[in-house]
Protein backbone atom coordinates (compact mmCIF):
# COMPACT_ATOMS: atom_id res chain seq x y z
CA UNK A 1 0.00 0.00 0.00
CA UNK A 2 1.52 3.83 -0.98
CA UNK A 3 2.30 6.02 1.78
CA UNK A 4 -0.09 8.50 2.26
CA UNK A 5 1.70 11.54 3.80
CA UNK A 6 -0.22 13.10 7.15
CA UNK A 7 -0.76 16.94 6.81
CA UNK A 8 1.53 17.25 9.23
CA UNK A 9 4.13 15.56 7.13
CA UNK A 10 2.80 17.43 3.73
CA UNK A 11 3.82 20.69 5.71
CA UNK A 12 7.16 19.46 6.54
CA UNK A 13 7.62 18.83 2.83
CA UNK A 14 6.51 21.54 1.04
CA UNK A 15 8.34 23.75 4.10
CA UNK A 16 11.50 21.97 3.14
CA UNK A 17 13.04 24.27 1.41
CA UNK A 18 12.61 26.77 3.41
CA UNK A 19 13.93 25.22 6.86
CA UNK A 20 17.08 23.89 4.82
CA UNK A 21 18.00 27.54 3.54
CA UNK A 22 19.45 26.80 0.71
CA UNK A 23 16.81 24.02 -1.28
CA UNK A 24 13.07 24.36 -1.98
CA UNK A 25 11.15 20.96 -1.27
CA UNK A 26 11.29 19.83 -4.49
CA UNK A 27 14.93 19.70 -4.68
CA UNK A 28 15.22 17.58 -1.39
CA UNK A 29 12.79 15.32 -2.82
CA UNK A 30 15.03 15.37 -6.07
CA UNK A 31 18.27 13.79 -3.43
CA UNK A 32 15.98 11.68 -1.80
CA UNK A 33 14.46 10.24 -5.07
CA UNK A 34 18.40 9.84 -6.65
CA UNK A 35 19.69 8.62 -3.73
CA UNK A 36 16.94 6.14 -3.01
CA UNK A 37 17.86 5.02 -6.26
CA UNK A 38 21.77 4.45 -5.95
CA UNK A 39 21.08 2.43 -2.59
CA UNK A 40 18.50 0.05 -4.28
CA UNK A 41 20.78 -0.65 -7.02
CA UNK A 42 23.91 -1.20 -4.72
CA UNK A 43 22.22 -3.58 -2.69
CA UNK A 44 20.89 -5.50 -5.42
CA UNK A 45 24.30 -5.83 -6.77
CA UNK A 46 25.88 -6.69 -3.57
CA UNK A 47 22.86 -9.50 -3.30
CA UNK A 48 23.78 -10.78 -7.21
CA UNK A 49 27.52 -10.98 -5.88
CA UNK A 50 26.55 -13.26 -2.54
CA UNK A 51 23.78 -15.08 -4.27
CA UNK A 52 25.59 -16.34 -7.67
CA UNK A 53 29.32 -15.74 -6.42
CA UNK A 54 29.30 -17.34 -2.59
CA UNK A 55 26.26 -18.88 -2.87
CA UNK A 56 25.75 -18.01 0.45
CA UNK A 57 22.23 -18.11 1.26
CA UNK A 58 22.84 -16.65 4.84
CA UNK A 59 24.29 -13.82 3.60
CA UNK A 60 21.54 -13.64 0.57
CA UNK A 61 19.04 -13.31 3.10
CA UNK A 62 20.30 -10.73 4.85
CA UNK A 63 20.53 -8.59 1.86
CA UNK A 64 17.86 -9.26 1.15
CA UNK A 65 16.01 -8.16 4.27
CA UNK A 66 17.72 -4.71 3.96
CA UNK A 67 16.51 -4.03 0.98
CA UNK A 68 12.64 -4.79 1.49
CA UNK A 69 13.78 -2.77 4.84
CA UNK A 70 14.83 0.26 2.67
CA UNK A 71 11.85 0.15 0.50
CA UNK A 72 9.54 -0.01 3.69
CA UNK A 73 10.95 3.32 4.81
CA UNK A 74 10.83 4.80 1.50
CA UNK A 75 7.31 4.53 1.68
CA UNK A 76 7.16 6.89 3.98
CA UNK A 77 7.29 9.76 1.24
CA UNK A 78 4.87 8.99 -1.87
CA UNK A 79 6.56 8.12 -5.04
CA UNK A 80 4.51 10.32 -6.76
CA UNK A 81 6.05 13.31 -5.09
CA UNK A 82 9.26 11.85 -5.64
CA UNK A 83 8.59 10.99 -9.35
CA UNK A 84 7.53 14.37 -9.58
CA UNK A 85 10.77 15.94 -8.83
CA UNK A 86 12.56 13.84 -10.59
CA UNK A 87 14.66 15.30 -13.93
CA UNK A 88 17.15 12.94 -15.44
CA UNK A 89 17.48 14.43 -18.42
CA UNK A 90 18.79 18.04 -17.07
CA UNK A 91 20.93 16.09 -14.09
CA UNK A 92 24.57 18.08 -14.51
CA UNK A 93 25.66 14.89 -12.63
CA UNK A 94 25.04 12.24 -15.56
CA UNK A 95 27.93 13.96 -17.52
CA UNK A 96 30.44 14.03 -14.84
CA UNK A 97 32.46 10.56 -14.63
CA UNK A 98 35.78 9.30 -13.32
CA UNK A 99 37.45 6.74 -15.23
CA UNK A 100 37.61 4.40 -11.80
CA UNK A 101 33.96 4.50 -12.41
CA UNK A 102 34.31 2.59 -16.03
CA UNK A 103 36.46 -0.03 -14.79
CA UNK A 104 36.21 -2.95 -12.32
CA UNK A 105 39.01 -5.30 -12.09
CA UNK A 106 37.48 -8.46 -10.55
CA UNK A 107 34.23 -9.50 -8.97
CA UNK A 108 35.53 -8.51 -5.64
CA UNK A 109 36.01 -4.56 -6.91
CA UNK A 110 32.16 -4.41 -8.30
CA UNK A 111 31.34 -5.93 -4.85
CA UNK A 112 33.30 -3.02 -2.91
CA UNK A 113 32.43 -0.66 -5.21
CA UNK A 114 28.11 -1.11 -4.51
CA UNK A 115 28.71 -1.95 -0.76
CA UNK A 116 30.38 1.75 -0.76
CA UNK A 117 27.43 3.35 -2.87
CA UNK A 118 24.84 1.64 -1.22
CA UNK A 119 26.35 3.51 2.20
CA UNK A 120 27.01 6.87 0.67
CA UNK A 121 23.32 6.45 -0.48
CA UNK A 122 22.20 5.89 3.19
CA UNK A 123 24.15 8.37 4.70
CA UNK A 124 22.49 10.96 2.10
CA UNK A 125 18.94 9.59 2.51
CA UNK A 126 19.69 9.95 5.96
CA UNK A 127 20.44 13.55 5.87
CA UNK A 128 18.54 15.03 3.63
CA UNK A 129 15.40 12.83 5.25
CA UNK A 130 15.73 14.78 8.42
CA UNK A 131 14.17 17.79 6.96
CA UNK A 132 10.69 16.27 6.40
CA UNK A 133 11.11 12.89 8.92
CA UNK A 134 12.89 12.67 11.45
CA UNK A 135 11.37 9.25 12.27
CA UNK A 136 11.96 8.15 8.50
CA UNK A 137 16.21 9.43 9.20
CA UNK A 138 16.50 7.64 12.18
CA UNK A 139 15.30 4.49 10.33
CA UNK A 140 17.81 5.05 7.50
CA UNK A 141 20.48 5.36 10.51
CA UNK A 142 19.76 1.84 11.64
CA UNK A 143 20.13 0.69 8.09
CA UNK A 144 22.99 2.30 7.31
CA UNK A 145 24.71 0.57 10.61
CA UNK A 146 23.35 -3.13 8.91
CA UNK A 147 25.24 -2.23 6.08
CA UNK A 148 28.38 -2.10 8.19
CA UNK A 149 27.81 -5.04 9.43
CA UNK A 150 27.16 -6.58 6.26
CA UNK A 151 29.88 -5.31 4.41
CA UNK A 152 31.97 -7.08 7.26
CA UNK A 153 30.59 -9.99 6.83
CA UNK A 154 30.52 -10.19 3.13
CA UNK A 155 34.30 -9.18 3.34
CA UNK A 156 35.21 -11.40 5.17
CA UNK A 157 33.89 -14.59 4.47
CA UNK A 158 35.63 -13.31 0.73
CA UNK A 159 38.63 -13.08 1.97
CA UNK A 160 38.76 -15.97 4.29
CA UNK A 161 37.29 -18.80 1.43
CA UNK A 162 40.70 -17.31 -0.67
CA UNK A 163 43.27 -17.57 2.40
CA UNK A 164 41.53 -21.17 4.15
CA UNK A 165 40.72 -22.22 0.10
CA UNK A 166 42.96 -25.52 -0.12
CA UNK A 167 42.61 -25.75 3.83
CA UNK A 168 40.75 -29.33 4.87
CA UNK A 169 42.47 -30.84 7.36
CA UNK A 170 42.40 -29.02 10.71
CA UNK A 171 44.29 -31.23 13.81
CA UNK A 172 44.50 -30.70 17.53
CA UNK A 173 47.28 -31.43 19.58
CA UNK A 174 48.27 -30.63 23.03
CA UNK A 175 51.55 -30.08 24.78
CA UNK A 176 52.26 -33.49 25.32
CA UNK A 177 54.30 -34.45 28.82
CA UNK A 178 57.92 -32.84 27.49
CA UNK A 179 59.17 -30.20 24.45
CA UNK A 180 60.83 -32.97 23.07
CA UNK A 181 57.55 -35.21 22.59
CA UNK A 182 55.78 -32.06 21.65
CA UNK A 183 58.08 -30.95 18.73
CA UNK A 184 58.49 -35.00 17.33
CA UNK A 185 54.77 -34.71 16.96
CA UNK A 186 54.51 -31.29 15.62
CA UNK A 187 57.88 -31.95 12.98
CA UNK A 188 55.67 -35.27 11.87
CA UNK A 189 52.39 -33.08 11.08
CA UNK A 190 54.00 -30.03 9.86
CA UNK A 191 55.92 -31.47 6.59
CA UNK A 192 58.95 -29.53 4.87
CA UNK A 193 58.72 -26.34 2.84
CA UNK A 194 58.16 -28.47 -0.67
CA UNK A 195 56.29 -31.25 1.19
CA UNK A 196 52.98 -30.57 2.56
CA UNK A 197 51.74 -31.36 5.94
CA UNK A 198 48.39 -31.03 7.67
CA UNK A 199 46.71 -27.58 6.66
CA UNK A 200 46.76 -26.42 10.69
CA UNK A 201 47.83 -27.47 13.73
CA UNK A 202 45.89 -25.91 16.56
CA UNK A 203 47.70 -26.27 20.25
CA UNK A 204 44.88 -27.04 23.03
CA UNK A 205 46.12 -28.15 26.35
CA UNK A 206 44.21 -27.04 29.63
CA UNK A 207 46.92 -28.84 31.52
CA UNK A 208 50.41 -27.11 31.30
CA UNK A 209 50.62 -23.66 32.96
CA UNK A 210 50.89 -20.42 30.66
CA UNK A 211 54.77 -20.38 30.25
CA UNK A 212 54.83 -24.30 29.50
CA UNK A 213 51.98 -23.55 26.63
CA UNK A 214 54.27 -20.60 25.66
CA UNK A 215 57.16 -22.26 25.59
CA UNK A 216 54.79 -24.56 22.93
CA UNK A 217 53.62 -22.36 20.87
CA UNK A 218 57.04 -20.76 20.11
CA UNK A 219 58.15 -23.82 19.31
CA UNK A 220 55.19 -24.75 17.01
CA UNK A 221 55.10 -21.09 15.51
CA UNK A 222 59.28 -21.80 14.64
CA UNK A 223 58.34 -25.21 13.05
CA UNK A 224 55.37 -23.88 10.98
CA UNK A 225 56.93 -20.49 9.71
CA UNK A 226 58.60 -21.73 6.58
CA UNK A 227 55.51 -24.62 5.50
CA UNK A 228 52.35 -24.30 4.15
CA UNK A 229 50.30 -25.18 7.85
CA UNK A 230 48.76 -22.40 9.60
CA UNK A 231 49.17 -22.33 13.38
CA UNK A 232 46.35 -21.54 15.99
CA UNK A 233 46.24 -21.29 19.18
CA UNK A 234 43.28 -22.27 21.22
CA UNK A 235 41.53 -20.31 23.80
CA UNK A 236 44.52 -17.92 24.36
CA UNK A 237 44.24 -14.75 22.55
CA UNK A 238 47.16 -13.02 24.57
CA UNK A 239 49.45 -16.46 24.13
CA UNK A 240 48.75 -16.03 20.27
CA UNK A 241 50.12 -12.59 20.05
CA UNK A 242 53.12 -13.49 22.34
CA UNK A 243 53.77 -16.81 20.03
CA UNK A 244 52.52 -14.80 16.87
CA UNK A 245 50.73 -17.62 16.39
CA UNK A 246 48.50 -17.54 12.78
CA UNK A 247 45.03 -17.06 14.89
CA UNK A 248 43.08 -18.31 17.75
CA UNK A 249 39.97 -20.43 18.01
CA UNK A 250 37.74 -19.47 21.16
CA UNK A 251 34.17 -21.30 22.03
CA UNK A 252 31.12 -19.98 23.22
CA UNK A 253 32.33 -19.17 26.55
CA UNK A 254 35.45 -17.76 25.79
CA UNK A 255 36.29 -14.55 24.55
CA UNK A 256 34.11 -13.10 21.93
CA UNK A 257 35.30 -12.26 18.54
CA UNK A 258 35.72 -8.38 19.51
CA UNK A 259 37.75 -9.06 22.05
CA UNK A 260 39.84 -11.27 20.57
CA UNK A 261 40.28 -9.31 17.48
CA UNK A 262 42.16 -6.61 19.99
CA UNK A 263 44.05 -8.60 21.08
CA UNK A 264 45.50 -10.72 17.76
CA UNK A 265 45.15 -7.68 15.19
CA UNK A 266 43.22 -7.62 12.33
CA UNK A 267 45.45 -10.23 10.09
CA UNK A 268 45.27 -12.87 12.55
CA UNK A 269 42.67 -15.60 11.79
CA UNK A 270 39.91 -15.84 14.41
CA UNK A 271 37.83 -18.89 14.48
CA UNK A 272 34.55 -19.73 16.85
CA UNK A 273 32.84 -23.00 18.02
CA UNK A 274 29.59 -23.45 17.29
CA UNK A 275 26.69 -25.67 18.22
CA UNK A 276 23.76 -24.42 16.04
CA UNK A 277 22.95 -23.08 13.07
CA UNK A 278 21.77 -19.74 15.11
CA UNK A 279 25.45 -19.80 16.54
CA UNK A 280 26.88 -20.29 12.96
CA UNK A 281 25.14 -16.92 11.72
CA UNK A 282 26.04 -15.38 14.79
CA UNK A 283 29.54 -16.00 14.01
CA UNK A 284 29.27 -14.84 10.85
CA UNK A 285 28.05 -11.43 11.86
CA UNK A 286 30.60 -11.08 14.29
CA UNK A 287 33.85 -11.43 12.09
CA UNK A 288 34.97 -14.83 12.77
CA UNK A 289 37.12 -15.87 9.77
CA UNK A 290 35.70 -19.66 10.21
CA UNK A 291 33.42 -21.88 12.31
CA UNK A 292 33.70 -25.56 13.73
CA UNK A 293 30.47 -27.03 13.67
CA UNK A 294 29.47 -30.01 16.32
CA UNK A 295 30.25 -32.19 18.09
CA UNK A 296 29.41 -34.65 15.46
CA UNK A 297 29.98 -37.39 17.22
CA UNK A 298 30.83 -38.69 20.57
CA UNK A 299 34.46 -37.76 21.25
CA UNK A 300 37.58 -39.78 23.24
CA UNK A 301 39.00 -35.98 23.87
CA UNK A 302 36.26 -33.91 25.20
CA UNK A 303 32.61 -34.70 26.69
CA UNK A 304 29.53 -32.97 25.16
CA UNK A 305 25.74 -33.42 26.64
CA UNK A 306 24.26 -32.92 22.98
CA UNK A 307 25.32 -33.90 19.86
CA UNK A 308 23.85 -31.68 17.14
CA UNK A 309 25.30 -34.41 14.95
CA UNK A 310 25.11 -34.52 11.33
CA UNK A 311 22.21 -32.63 11.01
CA UNK A 312 23.58 -29.42 12.11
CA UNK A 313 26.16 -29.84 9.34
CA UNK A 314 23.55 -30.58 6.71
CA UNK A 315 22.24 -26.98 7.78
CA UNK A 316 25.28 -25.07 7.65
CA UNK A 317 26.64 -26.90 4.22
CA UNK A 318 22.97 -25.27 3.07
CA UNK A 319 23.22 -21.97 3.96
CA UNK A 320 26.94 -20.61 5.25
CA UNK A 321 30.12 -20.30 3.08
CA UNK A 322 32.45 -19.10 5.96
CA UNK A 323 34.66 -21.56 5.61
CA UNK A 324 33.52 -24.20 8.22
CA UNK A 325 34.96 -27.53 10.11
CA UNK A 326 33.53 -30.49 11.39
CA UNK A 327 34.42 -31.24 14.54
CA UNK A 328 33.97 -34.19 17.35
CA UNK A 329 34.54 -37.92 17.35
CA UNK A 330 35.43 -37.56 13.57
CA UNK A 331 37.29 -40.43 12.43
CA UNK A 332 38.57 -42.20 8.58
CA UNK A 333 35.62 -44.29 9.33
CA UNK A 334 33.24 -42.26 9.83
CA UNK A 335 34.59 -39.40 7.31
CA UNK A 336 32.20 -40.25 4.52
CA UNK A 337 29.56 -39.44 6.46
CA UNK A 338 30.82 -36.44 7.32
CA UNK A 339 31.33 -35.41 3.51
CA UNK A 340 28.55 -36.54 2.51
CA UNK A 341 26.46 -33.61 4.28
CA UNK A 342 28.41 -31.08 1.78
CA UNK A 343 31.23 -30.20 4.75
CA UNK A 344 34.67 -30.85 3.30
CA UNK A 345 36.41 -29.89 6.12
CA UNK A 346 37.18 -31.83 9.17
CA UNK A 347 38.69 -30.71 12.56
CA UNK A 348 39.97 -33.56 14.37
CA UNK A 349 42.40 -34.52 17.22
CA UNK A 350 42.58 -38.60 18.26
CA UNK A 351 41.78 -40.14 14.99
CA UNK A 352 45.45 -38.23 13.64
CA UNK A 353 47.28 -37.15 16.59
CA UNK A 354 46.11 -40.47 19.25
CA UNK A 355 47.61 -42.27 16.15
CA UNK A 356 50.58 -44.75 16.37
CA UNK A 357 51.79 -43.19 13.48
CA UNK A 358 50.30 -39.13 12.93
CA UNK A 359 51.91 -38.66 9.87
CA UNK A 360 50.76 -41.75 8.18
CA UNK A 361 46.66 -41.20 9.70
CA UNK A 362 47.04 -37.70 8.53
CA UNK A 363 47.98 -39.15 4.75
CA UNK A 364 44.82 -41.37 5.22
CA UNK A 365 42.84 -38.67 6.00
CA UNK A 366 43.76 -36.54 3.18
CA UNK A 367 43.23 -39.30 0.91
CA UNK A 368 38.94 -38.54 1.54
CA UNK A 369 39.29 -35.48 1.58
CA UNK A 370 40.69 -34.43 -1.79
Amino acid sequence: MEYQPTPRAKHAIDAAGERAGCADSASVLRILDASSNRAREGIRVVEDYVRFVLDDRHLTGLCKRLRHDLAAVLRRTATEHRLAARETQADVGTAVTTPSEQTRGDLGDVLTANLVRLQESLRSLEEYGKLIDAEMAARLEQLRYRSYTLQRAVEITRSSLGRLEDTCLYVLIDGRSSLDEFRHLAESLVGSPAEAGVHVLQLRDKRLDDRQLLERGRMLRELTHRSRTLFIMNDRADLAALAHADGVHVGQEELSVKDARSIVGPEALIGVSTHSIEQARQAVLDGANYIGIGPTFPSGTKRFEQFPGLELLKSVAAEIRLPAFAIGGITQENLPDVLATGIHRVAVGGAVAGADNPADAAQQMFTELR
